[in-house]
């Protein structure tokens, strides 16, 4: 049941950007960025599932990023496999099931272990559907359907197209979708926030739904606030 009296999203997408340029402004190195970001990423997570979001997906890892320096992304993959060891069990205590979309076949053993782990501790949760992308890539899954005749939306391991994204969300400030969740966000309402990830707040997340109950949302029709 959701807490809030606002209308509030039932499909929630997270483009989960700066971590880098957070670490840089504070002559830190980019990695120490990242472990900002994750912890900002568990309060984001929790503050999701107590408000009543259904369905959260995170983009922490695009398959262009394998386009970074060797140890930043060496760097990321091995801050992975360590979140998804350690949440796993938090996660299902909270009720919440946690599933990793994208390629996997590219990732290191450890990881993908991992992934399996925290997928199968957390398989009961109904609180709320949370998914992470690693190594994704919106265009490469509609071209792999128009291939075999099935959704775009279909995820790599056969599970049921992804609903609708009702919110897009991207921090870092910049103003685009970067091969995320194209088909999914056909009628998503775009929020773009200058904020750096690891700065993300509840409050602000709290200002970001309450932005989305504002929006009227038409899918094409006329607005239902004013009279034929």
């Amino acid at each position: 049941m959701k807490q809030s009296t606002l209308h509030l999203p039932d499909h929630l997408a997270v483009i989960m950007d700066g971590n880098g340029r957070w670490a840089e402004q504070r002559g830190q190195r980019r990695s120490i960025g990242h472990l900002a970001g994750a912890r900002a990423m568990r309060e984001v997570v929790a503050h999701c599932a107590r408000a009543g979001i259904p369905q959260l997906t995170l983009y922490a890892f695009s398959s262009d990023n394998w386009r970074r320096p060797p140890a930043e992304v060496s760097a990321l993959l091995t801050l992975f496999t360590s979140h998804f060891r350690s949440q796993g069990v938090a996660l299902a205590r909270a009720g919440i099931k946690l599933t990793v979309i994208g390629r996997r076949s590219r990732l290191p053993m450890p990881l993908r272990s991992a992934i399996r782990d925290a997928e199968a501790r957390t398989a009961q949760g109904r609180v709320m559907q949370l998914r992470v992308a690693i190594d994704y890539s919106s265009r490469e899954a509609i071209r792999r359907a128009e291939g075999s005749g099935t959704s775009p939306g279909d995820t790599s391991d056969g599970s049921p197209m992804l609903p609708p994204v009702d919110l897009l969300m991207r921090t870092g400030g910049e103003r685009r979708l970067s091969d995320f969740l194209l088909w999914e966000c056909a009628y998503a309402e775009l929020l773009f926030l200058d904020v750096l990830w690891p700065d993300i707040t509840p409050a602000i997340l709290d200002d970001a739904f309450a932005d989305f109950a504002r929006r009227d949302r038409r899918f094409g029709n006329v607005s239902q606030r004013v009279s034929a």
